[in-house]
């Protein structure tokens, strides 16, 4: 019988079958304050994601730069991309040691289609504190990691 019961049982199989969507996000400070790479605000990001893993919501590789973060979201379908975000903006705003606004309104995201763009995104993400002039190395920054391992 279906749980879903204005739904044909077809449905039903398919949204049993379907694997959750994958979301680059990318969500930057209030007027670009370089607040955010710190250890504080890398455990409070990284405390929230394994909090949230068992409640269905996996935040998977990430790289936290002075006023933005890149991350990787997989959500069971009760939650939405918004309120993962605003969830995660207000777990952060409490590790942050600076007057508010602490963030710029909403964020961008790019919904992933195939391992490919994943692997673009990823290498965009990764070589960020390069680009900015932070490090020589991709790998020397300290503000980076993964939570859960996304399988795209």
């Amino acid at each position: 019988m279906s749980e879903r019961p204005n739904k044909p049982h077809r449905l039903d199989q398919i949204f049993q079958s379907y694997d959750a969507p994958v979301y680059f996000v990318t969500f930057c400070t209030a007027n670009r304050k370089p607040i955010l790479a710190n250890d504080y605000v890398h455990a409070a990001f990284r405390h929230y994601a394994e909090k949230a893993e068992p409640r269905g919501i996996a935040m998977g590789r990430y790289v936290i730069m002075p006023n933005h973060i890149h991350c990787f979201v997989r959500m069971a379908p009760e939650h939405t991309l918004g309120t993962t975000v605003r969830m995660m903006k207000r777990a952060l705003s409490a590790a942050i040691d600076a007057p508010m606004p602490h963030w710029q309104p909403g964020f961008f995201d790019h919904l992933l289609r195939h391992s490919e763009s994943y692997s673009e995104k990823w290498e965009y993400a990764y070589q960020n504190p390069v680009q900015a002039g932070l490090v020589e190395r991709a790998e020397d920054w300290k503000f980076q990691g993964e939570v859960v391992c996304i399988r795209f």
